[in-house]
């Protein structure tokens, strides 16, 4: 059932989107060269604990999975990998608000780029770029585009994602009323657990100077 315009506060992260790596302060030697182990290993993910998403409402999701194709690369920020598919709640698992539940649609490719990788803990920092998602709540239909700041854990396997406020962007809204428009700047957060595709290894990314 279609809900008033005014009670459509609607949230979510373009975590429907959610692949990423979170930037940090370079370090003083920043990474140029970014290696994948496997090469060129494909890889799923599925999220720990649930994914929560502000929007000026509170939207949480209990399932969500991911997959694509870490590549390696050169340079600083570098590309080192895409994401071809994102499911963001599932028909059984829907994602849920306080109006109702909420159906959000990822529009890939994404791209992940690393930034910085510290060789003492294994982690790699940087974002997730070209982030496009839908998501409609009642007769409210909004877009979202941006990115989404991130971490990897070589030794965990854990993609945490934690974009910050500005990142992700409205890129359009109708029927939303006046609460969810292109000032609004939504938010995602998250734990994802990658695994090479078909296995139950964790690919490692590690960046070097050449």
């Amino acid at each position: 059932m279609k809900r008033p315009l005014g009670r459509v506060a609607v949230a979510v992260g373009a975590g429907t989107a959610a692949f990423g790596i979170a930037v940090v302060p370079a370090s003083a030697n920043p990474s140029t060269v970014w290696t994948v182990s496997p090469s060129a290993a494909g890889f799923t993910a599925v999220n720990s604990g649930n994914i929560t998403m502000t929007f000026n409402i509170p939207v949480t999701c209990t399932a969500s999975s991911a997959s694509g194709t870490l590549t390696g690369g050169n340079g600083n920020p570098a590309k080192v990998g895409s994401v071809g598919a994102v499911t963001i709640g599932t028909i059984t698992s829907p994602c849920s608000t306080i109006l109702g539940n909420i159906t959000i649609t990822a529009i890939t490719p994404w791209s992940i780029v690393a930034r910085d990788y510290d060789p003492s803990t294994g982690v790699t920092t940087g974002h997730v770029g070209d982030i496009s998602a839908k998501a409609v709540l009642g007769a409210c239909f909004f877009t979202v585009a941006g990115k989404a700041s991130s971490s990897y854990d070589n030794s965990t396997g854990v993609l945490a994602v934690n974009s910050v406020p500005g990142e992700l962007t409205v890129a359009s809204a109708t029927n939303c009323g006046t609460l969810v428009t292109t000032s609004t700047k939504p938010t995602f957060k998250g734990d994802y657990l990658v695994k090479v595709k078909g296995t139950s290894s964790i690919p490692k990314i590690t960046g070097s100077q050449p």
